[in-house]
């Protein structure tokens, strides 16, 4: 199942870059980051309250809840960073460049979650380097 979300995200992840593009005409990186993340946070817990996992917060550790907001802090700066680079840069150059997270996730898997990676996975996070870098000349 996990496969068809990633996909579904991947698709939606494709148009953010275009519509958010269309809609940052006149409109800075900042005020157009505040106005998607109040959009994602309405829909976020509208989704936490319809499955009942509101009740969930109370069994939240001081690790998870740390680590959680550690995670919001790097969210929001990669947002903004990325509406300032849609701001002034071609979508077709500035998603290749968002894309090497790829590459980062996975080797931050591998030093900071121990996870092991196989032959494939080193080529394809290899790969994707080398695609940026021929998208973006």
């Amino acid at each position: 199942m996990w496969k068809y979300y990633a996909i579904l995200s991947a698709l939606f992840a494709g148009a953010t870059a275009v519509l958010a593009k269309l809609g940052m005409k006149g409109v800075s990186g900042n005020l157009a980051t505040a106005i998607r993340t109040t959009v994602i946070l309405f829909i976020s817990w509208s989704i936490v309250l319809a499955a009942g996992e509101f009740k969930d917060l109370k069994t939240l550790t001081k690790n998870s809840l740390l680590f959680l907001l550690f995670s919001g802090i790097a969210t929001g700066l990669s947002w903004i960073f990325y509406f300032k680079a849609l701001e002034t840069g071609p979508v077709s150059k500035v998603v290749p460049i968002d894309k090497l997270s790829i590459a980062i996730a996975i080797l931050l898997s591998v030093v900071i979650l121990k996870e092991s990676v196989d032959l494939k996975t080193i080529l394809g996070a290899g790969l994707i380097i080398v695609g940026t870098f021929v998208l973006i000349r």
